[in-house]
């Protein structure tokens, strides 16, 4: 099976903006475990370093573009952590445009990627990138177990097993689009998991197992439905 993994920045920094080194171990050990069965493309985030430098630019007078531009080198740097982790089950370099993801995609190691276009978060380039290698799913890892009917911080939030595409859209309209700001989901992402599909899983990245328990087929997180209501 194709499957496209993003795993979320945060998942890789505590509080204070220290790497977790060892989450990047248990991810690479997982990965390289299931990749065994799966062909895999991996993307990570930009995280709390990437929002750092974009706060410290934007107040320099930085464009949102060259804002933008920080986020992505910074999410490189982090799937190129994740590389190393893997080794040699690693294609040997991240992965900087949909063309050398294709082409990557045609021998069998794992594929890493982090940003790629200003004005795209990451999960763009993850759904993009599902799109590119016509994966089978895609599996979102974030910080929460899934995804709510509002606020997960809201008292009365309620977590959906299930979410229709249209209700998704719903959720998360009037997110922010600065870069750095994007919530769960920007348009883009969103615009290309609805026209072409994809299934999409969105499941708490804070322990690594759950990405194993999906793929083995134990009902995890949300996902993201296409089907006529």
């Amino acid at each position: 099976m194709q499957v496209v993994v993003k795993l979320g920045g945060s998942l890789f920094y505590n509080d204070a903006g220290e790497i977790l080194v060892d989450k990047f171990r248990s991810y690479a050990d997982i990965i390289g475990g299931v990749s065994k069965e799966h062909k895999l493309v991996v993307i990570v985030g930009g995280g709390k370093p990437a929002r750092t430098f974009i706060a410290a630019a934007r107040e320099l007078g930085a464009s949102e573009s060259d804002c933008d531009w920080l986020g992505i080198e910074l999410a490189r740097h982090n799937a190129e952590l994740l590389r190393t982790a893997l080794g040699k089950k690693a294609y040997p370099r991240i992965a900087e445009s949909l063309d050398e993801l294709a082409l990557a995609d045609c021998q069998n190691r794992i594929i890493l990627m982090g940003g790629l276009t200003p004005g795209q978060s990451t999960n763009a380039v993850a759904a993009l990138a599902a799109e590119t290698v016509g994966a089978d799913m895609m599996l979102n890892a974030t910080d929460v177990d899934g995804v709510y009917n509002k606020d997960p911080d809201e008292s009365d939030a309620k977590k959906l097993d299930s979410v229709h595409i249209d209700e998704l859209k719903k959720i998360l309209s009037g997110g922010a689009v600065r870069a750095g700001e994007y919530r769960l989901f920007d348009p883009v992402a969103l615009k290309v998991v609805e026209r072409s599909k994809i299934k999409t899983i969105f499941f708490d990245g804070r322990n690594p197992k759950n990405l194993e328990a999906i793929l083995a087929g134990k009902e995890i997180g949300t996902v993201v439905t296409h089907e006529e209501n």
